[in-house]
């Protein structure tokens, strides 16, 4: 498998459990909706990657970037590095230890996408 399928399917993980940590534990308001609404779209971008590999590949490195930039703001936040305000939108009702884990995690997961996703320089 090379390296854009490989971070095409890591997106895809990521925004599966983004979908299922946002469906099964946030309660419903707009922001929600909205999350759902960015995670469909990535998810459509990945799979027009997956089906036609040779396309480009920027809009999912954008994907994977934003969700990177999301992911590291909320570990940030939890961890209490730095005071965004945003400590509301980013507990969906777990401890909090668990809740900075979930966020490490996809915010690796997004920085490998990123990392699979962009082109290398061509040598020799």
């Amino acid at each position: 498998m090379d390296r854009t399928r490989l971070g095409a399917w890591a997106v895809v993980a990521l925004v599966v459990v983004q979908a299922v940590v946002t469906w099964a534990f946030v309660r419903p308001t707009e922001l929600t909706a909205t999350g759902l609404l960015l995670n469909a779209a990535a998810g459509v971008s990945a799979g027009w990657l997956l089906l036609r590999p040779a396309r480009n590949r920027w809009p999912l490195t954008a994907w994977a970037a934003g969700f990177f930039g999301w992911h590291a703001i909320g570990l940030v936040t939890l961890a209490g590095l730095v005071s965004t305000g945003l400590d509301a939108v980013f507990a969906v009702g777990w401890p909090r230890e668990a809740l900075v884990g979930y966020q490490a995690v996809l915010t690796t997961l997004a920085g490998f996408a990123v990392h699979l996703l962009l082109p290398r320089p061509r040598t020799g």
